[in-house]
């Protein structure tokens, strides 16, 4: 693997606004297809290194490309399969898009693997056609600017505390968020400033909206 190359994993789920996601991309990003994240491929303007998946809900494409072929009945989604592998070929950083949408099992599944990949230290962003969503592990504090319409706190894996946030509409002080109430919902950054966001203990879910 080249040094510090980004690993870019292509799910199958919607994707619309193929020029928001593309502006993510870098050229030297190392492309894995999952499956039917195979049919992104022109969208995004992006070629598989590797295509991964059982092809159930995709033609498995006649290619030169390294392609794994997954049976059908595993435990591991493709898209899991995939984040495995990268990590075995050494990958630090991860783009995940096409991982949100129609099947909320697999959306939650997905947003997930950021727990998994934040817990071994290595960084990683899911984006789509509105946010940019991201895991706050503990001791993480995290600037946001003000050019996103609403930034979100959710507490997705147990209570999280020492919360604080600053130079956004509803701040907080070492305040606290539980997964059964989750009031860190819509905020935004006051125009002009940057916000800043502090959770001391346990974890959070940060999405970040562009849209309004």
């Amino acid at each position: 693997m080249e040094k510090n190359r980004r690993c870019l994993i292509v799910g199958g789920a919607p994707i619309e606004d193929y020029e928001r996601i593309r502006h993510y991309i870098r050229k030297d990003d190392f492309v894995i297809c999952c499956d039917s994240g195979l049919k992104h491929r022109e969208g995004l303007s992006v070629e598989a290194d590797l295509i991964t998946g059982d092809f159930d809900s995709h033609e498995k494409p006649e290619t030169e490309v390294e392609t794994i072929v997954l049976p059908r009945e595993k435990d591991d989604t493709d898209t899991v399969y995939a984040v495995s592998e990268a990590l075995e070929r050494g990958f630090d950083e991860f783009l995940l898009v096409g991982m949100t949408g129609r099947r909320l099992d697999h959306t939650l599944g997905n947003v997930y693997i950021l727990v998994r990949l934040a817990e071994l230290n290595k960084k990683a962003m899911i984006v789509d056609d509105y946010s940019e969503i991201e895991y706050l592990p503990e001791g993480t504090t995290i600037e946001i600017d003000d050019s996103y319409a609403y930034f979100s706190l959710v507490a997705i894996n147990g209570k999280a505390s020492g919360i604080t946030i600053k130079d956004a509409k509803y701040e907080l002080t070492d305040a606290e968020i539980l997964p059964y109430y989750q009031y860190g919902i819509s905020n935004e950054v006051i125009p002009g400033k940057t916000a800043s966001v502090t959770v001391k203990n346990g974890s959070l879910l940060l999405v970040r909206d562009a849209v309004g």
